[in-house]
C-alpha cells in the first residue's frame, strides 16, 4: 500500500472541480450561482450556512481555485483580532490596480466575536477582500448586521441517500487504496444512518471499516456498526459525534430524564461546545416539547440564553444546568409545534386563494368601507367575558381544527375546557 493511504480518505477523493462536487445541485448545477461565479469571475462575499461534512471549504476553495484567486484562511476557533489585521494588511498589499482582491475563508465564522467581526468590517467594504464565511449556525444570530449585510448567504443542506450512495460509489472505485481491498457494497442503511448526511463523515466511516478489517473490503450493517463500536475513540477524535451528542442531550430533555440531560451536558462542556450553541439548543426545546404545559419553561430558557452571553463560561454552566434540569423535569407537550406544522402543511397544498372574511378584514379607506370591509365585526371586549362567537375562518374551512391540547397535561385541560365552552361543538374533540 502506498504512502498515501495515510491521507484520509476524505482528503485523498477531495473534488477538483465543480463537476467533481456532489450535492448542493441547487448552488452547483447548471444555471447554479456558483457556476457563474466562475464563468464570470464576480465573486461577492457570501456566507455559506449548513450542517457539517457538506463541503463548505471544499466549495470555497473550488471556487478560488477555479478563478486563480489566493485564497487566506483562518479558523475562528484559534484566530485572533491581531490574525485578522494581518491578513487584511498582506491582502492590501498583494492588491494590484484593477486585479480582483484575494478571498478570505474564515471557517466557523459564528465563533468570532463583535470585535473580530468589525475588524472585517473596513476590508469587506473597501473592497480588500472578498470574504467567505462557513458556519453551521444560523448566521442572521452570529454575525453582526452590518457584516451580515455586505454578505450573501448560501445555504447548503445535508446529503440524502441518493448523494450518499453516489459518494459512496466514487469511493469504492475511483481511490486507488480502496480499490485494492475489492471492495463489496451489500448493505448501506447502518453506513448511510451512522453519516447522517454527512459527506465527511461517511468518508471517515469507510477509513474506519478499512483499518479494521483485512482482506476483501465488505460493507454491510454488521461490519460497519462493529468497526465503530471497537474504534469509537478514532471515530471522535475530531469532533465527529458533536451532532450526535447534542441529539442525545436534546432527547433526554425531552424524555425527561435530567441526569442523562446533565451527562450528556457535561461533555459537551468539557469537549470545549460553544455555550451559546446549547443555550439556544433549549430556547428552542422549550418551545418545541414543553410548549403550553407550563409556558414558564421558555421565559427560563430565553434567560439563560441571555445570561449565558453575558457572563461566559465557566460560570455559564450553572444557568445552563438550571435550565437542563428544569426543561427535563417539567411536563412536556409538543401541541403548539404540531399545530403550526399542520397548518403550514395544509396552506403549502391548498391551492385556493381563499379571500379573508370581509367582517375581518382592514378598512382604512372609504371605498374599502363602501365595499363592505370590517362590516359586522364584533370587538370581542364589548361582549361579556371578552368574547363573541363569530367566523374567523375564510370560507371552506369552519370548523379546520389545527390545534389539539395535550391532555396529558393541567394547563392544556384547562386550554381545552376553555375552548369547548366558548365553541362549544365547532372544534370538535
Amino acid at each position: 500500500m502506498t504512502s498515501s493511504s495515510n491521507i484520509p480518505l476524505a482528503e485523498r477523493l477531495r473534488p477538483r472541480t465543480l463537476d467533481e462536487y456532489i450535492g448542493q445541485e441547487h448552488l452547483v448545477g447548471e444555471g447554479g450561482v456558483f457556476r457563474k461565479f466562475i464563468e464570470t469571475g464576480n465573486v461577492p462575499s457570501f456566507i455559506l450556512w449548513g450542517p457539517p461534512g457538506v463541503g463548505k471549504t471544499t466549495l470555497a476553495k473550488l471556487v478560488a481555485t477555479a478563478l486563480d484567486r489566493r485564497m487566506f484562511t483562518l479558523s475562528a476557533i484559534n484566530s485572533g483580532v491581531k490574525d485578522v489585521r494581518e491578513v487584511i494588511e498582506t491582502a492590501r498589499k498583494q492588491k494590484f490596480f484593477n486585479t480582483p482582491p484575494p478571498m478570505l475563508f474564515i471557517d466557523e465564522i459564528h465563533r468570532f466575536n463583535k470585535a473580530q467581526q468589525d475588524s472585517l468590517l473596513g476590508a469587506v467594504e473597501q473592497g480588500d477582500i472578498t470574504l467567505v464565511g462557513a458556519t453551521t449556525e444560523n448566521p442572521s444570530f452570529e454575525v453582526i448586521s452590518p457584516l451580515l449585510s455586505r454578505c450573501q448567504v448560501y445555504v447548503l443542506r445535508a446529503m440524502d441517500d441518493r448523494q450518499l450512495n453516489e459518494l459512496l460509489q466514487r469511493a469504492i472505485t475511483a481511490d486507488a487504496i480502496l480499490r485494492e481491498r475489492t471492495p463489496q457494497v451489500r448493505e448501506t442503511a447502518a453506513l448511510f444512518g451512522f453519516s447522517g448526511g454527512d459527506a465527511r463523515k461517511l468518508l471517515n466511516i469507510l477509513d474506519i471499516v478499512a483499518g479494521a478489517t483485512e482482506g476483501d473490503l465488505i460493507i454491510d450493517d454488521k461490519t460497519v456498526t462493529e468497526a465503530l463500536q471497537q474504534n469509537i475513540a478514532t471515530y471522535d477524535k475530531n469532533g465527529e459525534m458533536h451532532y450526535d451528542i447534542i441529539s442525545a442531550f436534546i432527547k433526554s430533555v425531552r424524555g425527561s430524564d435530567p441526569n442523562a440531560a446533565i451527562y450528556y451536558l457535561a461533555r459537551m462542556l468539557a469537549a470545549g461546545e460553544d455555550p451559546k450553541f446549547i443555550a439556544r439548543r433549549l430556547v428552542i426545546l422549550a418551545s418545541e416539547d414543553i410548549g403550553l404545559a407550563n409556558p414558564n419553561g421558555l421565559l427560563l430558557a430565553n434567560a439563560c440564553f441571555d445570561t449565558v452571553h453575558k457572563i461566559g463560561m465557566p460560570e455559564a454552566r450553572i444557568p445552563l444546568a438550571e435550565a437542563t434540569i428544569y426543561l427535563a423535569t417539567s411536563p412536556k407537550s409538543n401541541s403548539a409545534y404540531m399545530a403550526i406544522d399542520a397548518a403550514m402543511g395544509f396552506v403549502s397544498k391548498d391551492t385556493n386563494n381563499r379571500p379573508v372574511p370581509l367582517h375581518i378584514r382592514n378598512a382604512p379607506t372609504k371605498l374599502m368601507k363602501e365595499l363592505d370591509y370590517g362590516k359586522g365585526y364584533k370587538y370581542a371586549h364589548d361582549y361579556e367575558g371578552g368574547f363573541v362567537e363569530q367566523e374567523f375562518m375564510p370560507a371552506g374551512l369552519e370548523g379546520r381544527r389545527f390545534y389539539v391540547p395535550n391532555m396529558s397535561n393541567q394547563q392544556e385541560q384547562k386550554i381545552a375546557a376553555r375552548i369547548e365552552q366558548q365553541w362549544k361543538d365547532k372544534y370538535g374533540k
